[in-house]
């Protein structure tokens, strides 16, 4: 019998990077049977955990270039980009050492009332239990860290499924964690195909569910969880930026672009749709065009590449007829609008679309950037909150009550003033509203996720509390 097998390959040339055969039905039985067991031995101390940790990053800074290098050639990201990416994820494992340090539980307070006399009443925090994560392509360095390394910081075994266009980063990161020490069946990953994830995924051995990706997968998946099993869904958006008549335009320029191109728009809180007063639309257009006309698109290698390639030849297709959509329902394409080959689409920026087209009411996953005209700062807010994604968002004013009045009117779980949507440190919480996601992403908080406390109740004539 042929054993199945996963091809990687470079998403600019399609080239062949490496041939990994998929884990099976058995295999996906002896990663759960071996990370449920781990739950009930002895767990790894805390100095082992943090010990690992510092030798890992360590590893992955003498490495760093061949990370990177890796993460452009499977993912297509610009190699800039990628060097970027890599010391991002370097600073994530720092923060979850750091976190170590303090993630305790705390004091109740008793002897408030006579019933609680002469008690002493204190949380600890235990591992949650086996942690099962699925992960997308577009950060595959970075976005393992923020699934993988707080499972390994707070003592949970974890499995990792990446994304099947990029399995290498992942790999490579998980074999340098068991090269530093850690066993490994505390962290496994697993290549498979969709059905067999979903077997793994709903399983009642897992405890802890987390999902970067596709929103109808997501939700999907929730629905069939094991009774018990908490989540975390990181999904898309069409994140919104507002451009008020006060806005400083040399300063919005460089930020939007960067937060709408960067990865070529293969980022789940690129900017996309930008509402920009009437007095300042055809000054903030021709600015943006001139900016546009500038980047450099072609392969990731390259450290002058700005654009690199779509994911996949169908997601070209794909963005190419969006564009015509649009095109066809009355936006004017200022620049771009066209496929540079079967792997690459032209950064595009396009004026005016229908609200109702796909461009305006869909995730475009691309290097697309819409701007739309409006005189009435209300109604922007109302256009940027009539979808049923709800993520990051951005404001452009001068003015500090304007920020105010129009961060807490949008549907966003983060508005940047005067930055672009995409900004983000990995400490600070990530989470989407709506159906963009549940619960909340950043290294402390996903570490409070995959622990739970027990608390503990002493009762003594002894303690004089009351």
């Amino acid at each position: 019998m042929t054993t199945a097998t996963l091809k990687v390959t470079s998403p600019y040339n399609g080239e062949l990077i490496e041939t990994l055969p998929y884990h099976t039905a058995k295999d996906v039985e002896r990663f759960l049977t071996a990370a449920h067991a781990l739950t009930r031995s002895a767990p790894l101390k805390v100095s082992e955990r943090e010990g690992i940790l510092k030798k890992a990053i360590e590893r992955f800074r003498q490495d760093r270039d061949a990370f990177a290098l890796m993460i452009a050639r499977e993912g297509g990201k610009p190699l800039t980009d990628a060097l970027v990416e890599v010391d991002r994820g370097i600073q994530g494992i720092e923060n979850a050492i750091e976190v170590m340090k303090s993630h305790a539980g705390s004091e109740i307070p008793m002897g408030r009332t006579p019933s609680s006399a002469h008690r002493l009443a204190f949380t600890t925090r235990e591992p949650i239990g086996v942690v099962v994560a699925i992960s997308a392509f577009n950060h595959p360095f970075n976005l393992i860290v923020h699934q993988v390394i707080p499972a390994v910081a707070t003592g949970c075994p974890v499995i990792v499924k990446p994304a099947g266009a990029t399995p290498l980063s992942c790999r490579n990161l998980i074999q340098t964690l068991h090269d530093c020490g850690l066993p490994k069946d505390w962290c496994q990953i697993a290549i498979l195909p969709s059905a067999l994830a979903e077997s793994l995924v709903t399983d009642p051995r897992v405890a802890f569910f987390s999902i970067i990706g596709s929103s109808r997968i997501g939700w999907m998946l929730r629905s069939k969880l094991a009774p018990g099993t908490r989540c975390a869904l990181e999904h898309g958006g069409v994140a919104p930026v507002i451009i008020e008549a006060d806005a400083d335009l040399e300063r919005l320029i460089p930020p939007l672009a960067k937060g709408g191109y960067y990865h070529a728009g293969q980022v789940c809180v690129s900017v996309q749709r930008v509402f920009v007063h009437s007095s300042h639309f055809d000054t903030v257009a021709e600015a943006f065009q001139q900016r546009v006309s500038r980047l450099k698109v072609g392969d990731p290698t390259l450290k002058e590449t700005e654009v690199g390639p779509l994911i996949q030849t169908t997601e070209v297709d794909r963005v190419a007829g969006w564009v015509e959509e649009a095109r066809a329902s009355g936006a004017q394409v200022v620049i771009g609008g066209s496929k540079l080959s079967d792997t690459l689409y032209a950064p595009t920026l396009l004026l005016n679309p229908s609200h109702e087209a796909k461009i305006s009411t869909q995730e475009v996953f691309g290097p697309v950037v819409s701007l739309y005209s409006y005189d009435d700062v209300n109604e922007a807010v109302t256009r940027a909150n009539s979808l049923d994604v709800a993520f990051q968002a951005a404001v452009f004013t001068q003015s500090i009550d304007k920020a105010f009045g129009i961060a807490q009117k949008l549907a966003a779980s983060t508005v940047m003033i005067n930055d672009h949507t995409a900004f983000r440190v990995d400490w600070m919480p990530f989470a989407g509203r709506r159906s963009s996601g549940l619960g909340t992403g950043g290294i402390p908080y996903t570490m409070e996720d995959m622990t739970q406390e027990k608390l503990l109740v002493f009762h003594s004539p002894e303690i004089q509390n009351g």
